[in-house]
């Protein structure tokens, strides 16, 4: 669970920034996530000084840089275990994780499924632009196929990751998609994402008006969930995932289960009797 802070003084969005501006090209969606950040922290009266936002490496992971919290960026695609290892160390923190399509589906791909089935109470908010930002356009994950670009100079043949569908088949307890175009519709999926107890993926469509400027294509195909989407049942929220004639945009699974902190707060071990505090100090002794 989040938690807020002791003072009565409810603090802004604009309260979060940083000193450090956005570095992101004009028009950016990212910008869309950022500000949708800034007003889920304000309403869930986050307390920056037991905050955590953790990224990777791209565009989208700068973003630590320009929230007023503690930060931490890590190697290309270690974003997943960085905030893990954080949450189990200090459970008492909220933990925000970041990253793009790049660094979340393709270096850091295998963690993300493991991440996922172990269901620590972190939150993951992926900017999906469909394409690598930072390295100046090559084609990622996401990307389409025929997507033409520096690496894929006569059109791309790799079949594109579907995310939704590949969180939802590892066991995901809270997934859901919004569109930095609607940074109040997104506001929310954050907030529910940070209030969730356990792993909250939210994937954003963050267009790169760069290198893939996907705004007007996506636009159109931007809609709402059905009214009578169950986001309890795994099999309604596969199909929504697999649709590709529309990008649907809501929570589409939210089940609630068993944390990671859960099981590693456990006291009545067979082994805890006999276990001992590790000692650093002491085992360096040993080898004097």
């Amino acid at each position: 669970m989040a938690k807020k802070r002791a003072s009565k003084n409810k603090l802004k969005p604009k309260d979060y920034k940083s000193h450090t501006k956005p570095t992101w090209c004009p028009g950016c969606g990212d910008f869309g996530l950022l500000a949708s950040l800034y007003q889920a922290m304000s309403q869930l009266e986050l307390d920056p000084s037991n905050t955590l936002v953790v990224s990777g490496i791209g565009c989208s992971s700068r973003l630590p840089f320009f929230v007023k919290t503690y930060g931490f960026q890590t190697a290309h695609g270690r974003v997943l275990p960085v905030a893990i290892g954080a949450k189990i160390a200090n459970p008492d923190l909220t933990v925000i994780a970041v990253g793009g399509d790049g660094d979340g589906f393709s270096i850091g791909g295998g963690h993300l499924a493991h991440a996922v089935r172990r269901n620590p109470n972190i939150t993951y908010l992926v900017m999906d632009n469909n394409v690598y930002g930072l390295t100046k356009g090559q084609t990622s994950p996401t990307s389409p196929v025929g997507f033409k670009t520096k690496s894929t100079p006569y059109g791309s043949s790799d079949v594109p990751i579907n995310p939704m569908a590949w969180v939802l088949a590892s066991g995901v307890s809270l997934a859901a998609r919004g569109f930095s175009g609607n940074p109040k519709h997104l506001t929310d999926l954050i907030v529910q994402g940070i209030q969730h107890p356990g792993f909250a993926f939210v994937q954003t469509m963050s267009p790169c008006p760069t290198f893939y400027n996907t705004f007007d294509l996506w636009r159109p195909k931007i809609e709402d969930l059905p009214e009578d989407h169950d986001p309890g049942d795994l099999m309604q929220a596969m199909e929504q995932a697999f649709r590709d004639d529309m990008i649907p945009v809501g929570v589409f699974y939210n089940q609630v289960r068993p944390t990671l902190e859960s099981h590693t707060r456990v006291t009545n071990h067979p082994l805890k009797a006999t276990a001992r505090d590790f000692d650093p100090c002491e085992l360096l002794q040993s080898y004097r």
